[in-house]
């Protein structure tokens, strides 16, 4: 056999072995991905419009399973509570313990600890005389208690939320310990990420860090890149290789 052949036969070697390295890298990606938010996320079916425009009836959505510790203001969680009917709900955590939640002051906004709040999440549209509606039909004050969270729809005339419940212990907050997850991401329709309100931020304690979804499709669609990459270069090394080598030899 030439020279020219053994570097032909070496280079189709090399080429499979490229190939089947990828392929395995891309499978270890694409699998510890869907692994990873199989263990940190759990889907969830949203059944009514009470937190519309960000989550409308019928979305699925991926919710981060979290510590009742780790909930911040501006997160949507699914909690479940004996008081809202033991059933899994989706609302918007407005105040924590030892705020004051207010709404609405003279420009119609919510407060906490006395700080409007801006929430660009809300549709309060033009009112009769020109000035956005308040952030609430309803005015309302409440204490939350230490341990307990306040919990507001995004959409303020329909939802049934801390606001029906201020007559309650706790004036309509439920404890931390209700929390399951926390929603990251509308998954159906793909409407992608739910943000953090940066209203809240400036707030004691300021928002919760974003979840690790988008690192998780990361590596799902790296590693499917590496897998069609290398499944399609491992042939088309073999053939090159095989070209050459039937080629003129010295």
């Amino acid at each position: 056999m030439s020279r020219t052949q053994r570097d032909d036969d070496g280079r189709g070697r090399t080429g499979t072995m490229v190939s089947g390295l990828a392929v395995a890298v891309g499978c270890v990606l694409f699998l510890g991905g869907f692994l990873w938010a199989a263990v940190v996320y759990k889907p969830y079916a949203v059944p009514t419009d009470s937190m519309s425009p960000t989550v409308n009836a019928g979305d699925r959505v991926l919710a981060e399973r979290i510590d009742g510790a780790d909930v911040r203001r501006g997160d949507v969680v699914v909690f479940t509570d004996s008081a809202w009917g033991a059933t899994p709900m989706v609302k918007r955590v407005v105040g924590v313990g030892g705020d004051t939640v207010v709404c609405c002051d003279r420009d119609g906004s919510l407060t906490v600890g006395g700080t409007p709040v801006e929430e660009p999440y809300i549709d309060r549209g033009p009112a009769a005389a020109g000035a956005p509606a308040p952030a609430s039909p309803q005015n309302f004050s409440a204490k939350v208690p230490k341990g307990q969270i306040f919990l507001l729809g995004d959409e303020r005339s329909t939802s049934l939320d801390s606001r029906v419940h201020l007559e309650d212990a706790g004036q309509g907050s439920v404890p931390l310990s209700a929390v399951q997850a926390r929603v990251d991401a509308v998954a159906w329709p793909m409407n992608g990420m739910i943000g953090r309100p940066a209203s809240f931020a400036a707030l004691p304690g300021g928002v919760s860090a974003d979840g690790p979804l988008p690192l998780q499709l990361g590596a799902v669609l790296v590693g499917v890149v590496l897998i069609l990459g290398g499944a399609a270069y491992g042939p088309v090394a073999a053939r090159s290789a095989r070209r050459r080598a039937t080629g003129p030899t010295r």
